[in-house]
Formats: C-alpha cells, structure tokens, sequence
C-alpha cells in the first residue's frame, strides 16, 4: 500500500513538472515572424523624422489575432507600451538628486498601493566589485525603500566581468551594499543572480514578484536605460501572465542619471525582445 502511495505521489509530482514545463508562453505557429515584423515597424518609427507606420502595425496586429487571441494581447501590450511610455514625449522620468528619500515619487501621484517591489537592474562589475554606476542605482534604490518602506527590493544580476574569480554577482554586491550602508533589513531584500542582460533580468525576475505575491513595480536604473529595460520588462510581463494568470503592473521609474549624458536607443531593448521570437 505505501509503495502505491509513493509512485502515486511520484507520478503527480511529474506531471506537474510537465505542467510547468509546458506552461510557458509562445507565440502560436506563423505569429514568431508577425511579432519580429511587429517590432521592425515599432523600430522604424524611432528613425529620425519617420512617422509610425499605423496602418501596417495595425494590418499585423490583425494577423496575429486570427492565429491566437493570446498573441494578440502580448502583442497589443507590447504597442500600448511603446505608444504611452517608450515614445510618448510627456512620458514622465523620475530622477534621484542625492536626497535621502524618493522625494520625485512621493509627489507623483502614482498609485503604489499593494504589494509593491522596487525591481534593481544590474551593471557590469569590475573585479568583482560594483563601479559608480551600480552604486548611484543602490542609492537611488535605498531612497525608494525609505519613501516607500512596506515595498520590498529585488536587486537582479549575475556574476559579471573579467576577474571576478569568486564569481560575486551583482544582485548580490548591491544587496550587501544596501544592508551595510543603509542598514536595510536584508529580509526585505530579494536576489536574482543569473542574469547576464536586460533581457534576463526581465525573464528572471517575475517569478520571484510572484512568489512574494507583489501586485506592483517599479524598475529603477540608469536614466539612459530605463525605457530599454521597461520594452523588455512589459514584454515580459504579458506573457508572464498569459503563462500562469498573475497580473503585475508596472507603476513607474527612478532613476540614477548616469554621467557624461549617456544614450542608448530603445531600438536595442526591441533587438534584445525580438530573440524571444526567433531573431533573424
């Protein structure tokens, strides 16, 4: 009797293994190629003095929804985004200036109730340990979390860079340097530490909010990559939900502006998606 119990229980504990294996999102047969034809058009309307091209946006969000539904809102999640946050000129950034609080979202107006994560992202280390720009992002993390002190923090980011023979990782550099210099209670504090880019911060990160059962976030980074990182986070997030049914809501931005009036096109953020569909 107990040996039936135990290959009873060995086989539910595979098929939900299976369950979870087969859970993630995917585009439905023909749609990988509509969604890199998708994302080719929103990159074109960035090109100096090109108009966005809505007729053909609106001709492929049509094809996509004749294959699947659930396609067509991961696809219309990914265009409402870039319309209302990506290029929208009144689009509103939100900057750290060295206080010691969040003073810029305080005053927003934006809706933090719930359960709400400041999501971190990483930089590159040197020698294992964080430089200025990694540094400026934690301070401007440790403001949030003064401002905002029921949110919890997710730093995300692996072991990078040339010697770093103990493999220190970003999240876990910026979460020691957010417990010893700001004395942040280190249970409040969440790591992802196998990213090595934008891109896996955002495919990594979601399961840890939903595990803490956060209903809303807020990613904090460099100025210069903050709607980079919101292209692939929002992305994400769609199909997060499509994936398990938790819906999270992306609130807003802070920011560490970066020195030397850093820039980087979003076009990269829509290059580093589009292998999400089989680049070309």
């Amino acid at each position: 009797m107990k040996m039936i119990q135990k290959i009873t229980a060995l086989v539910i504990a595979l098929l939900v293994m299976c369950s979870a294996a087969q859970a993630e999102w995917r585009a439905a047969g023909g749609n990988n190629k509509r969604f890199l034809d998708l994302l080719d058009l929103l990159g074109e309307s960035v090109a100096e003095g090109k108009e966005q091209d809505t007729a053909a946006i609106d001709a492929v969000l049509k094809e996509i929804r004749q294959k699947s539904v659930d396609d067509y809102d991961v696809a219309m999640a990914i265009v409402d985004h870039w319309n209302h946050n990506v290029v929208n000129p009144t689009y509103r950034m939100f900057a750290w200036r060295g206080d010691d609080r969040a003073y810029p979202l305080e005053r927003s107006g934006l809706d933090f109730s719930g359960k709400h994560a400041f999501v971190v992202l990483g930089y590159k280390l040197k020698n294992g340990e964080m430089e200025e720009e990694l540094i400026g992002r934690c301070d401007a993390a440790a403001a949030a979390a003064a401002s905002f002190p029921d949110a919890i923090l997710v730093t995300t980011g692996g072991a990078t860079g040339e010697n770093n023979p103990l493999r220190h990782t970003e999240a876990g550099e910026m979460k020691d340097y957010l417990v010893e210099h700001y004395g942040i209670d280190p249970g409040r504090i969440f790591t992802e530490t196998k990213a090595k880019s934008t891109l896996e911060n955002a495919l990594n990160t979601f399961g840890i909010l939903k595990k803490q059962k956060v209903e809303s976030y807020t990613i904090i980074t460099s100025d210069y990559h903050q709607r980079w990182a919101q292209i692939l986070f929002n992305a994400r997030a769609a199909m997060f939900e499509k994936d398990t049914g938790y819906k999270i809501r992306l609130v807003g931005n802070f920011n560490y502006l970066a020195p030397n009036g850093k820039h980087t096109s979003v076009r990269i953020g829509l290059s580093q998606l589009s292998t999400l569909f089989g680049k070309r």
